[in-house]
């Protein structure tokens, strides 16, 4: 299964991973510190939950920390992608409520791991515009440069769920 668009010339984000409301972090599995080329963004046991909407072989956690995986493209959404989006970002609702330090992690750090932490902050209380502008400007303004996961957002994902069902 193909799980990344191409980029767009999207430069990397130049950490592995940034706190975006306290005890939620987003990131990826590679980054481009200022002035180098991509480096590895390894997870040991600095986060309690890891949330993983890409995986790669040796990128962590630790094995006994938490990890939740639910595999899902850069790419418009299937229902059924949808509820694992909309389950994953439960989990991390709970984790956070519960002062857990979760990261959410996807190939670098902006789509899908964007759209699982926006959600979570509209599980946590925030409007959906809101929480893409708290994404973006904790992590990069290259975040959510998915158009299509930006409306699921605004459409609420119980509804885009709804519509993508209708579709297959």
């Amino acid at each position: 299964m193909r799980t990344r668009q191409k980029d767009r010339e999207t430069p990397g984000p130049p950490e592995p991973w940034n706190e975006i409301v306290p005890g939620l972090w987003m990131g990826g599995h590679y980054y481009t510190p200022p002035g180098g080329g991509p480096e590895l963004a390894l997870v040991h046991d600095e986060f309690d939950l890891v949330v993983s909407l890409f995986t790669l072989p040796g990128h962590g956690p630790a094995p006994w920390v938490e990890h939740v995986v639910r595999e899902v493209p850069d790419a418009p959404l299937s229902a059924g992608q949808l509820a694992a989006v909309r389950e994953a970002a439960e989990i991390a609702t709970e984790a956070v409520r519960r002062g857990r330090r979760t990261l959410v992690r996807c190939h670098s750090g902006y789509n899908r791991s964007g759209l699982v932490v926006a959600q979570t902050l509209v599980g946590l209380g925030h409007d959906p515009d809101e929480a893409v502008r708290v994404v973006r400007g904790r992590r990069s303004g290259w975040a959510l440069n998915n158009a299509v996961f930006v409306e699921y957002l605004g459409t609420g994902l119980d509804v885009a769920m709804l519509l993508a069902g209708l579709e297959g």
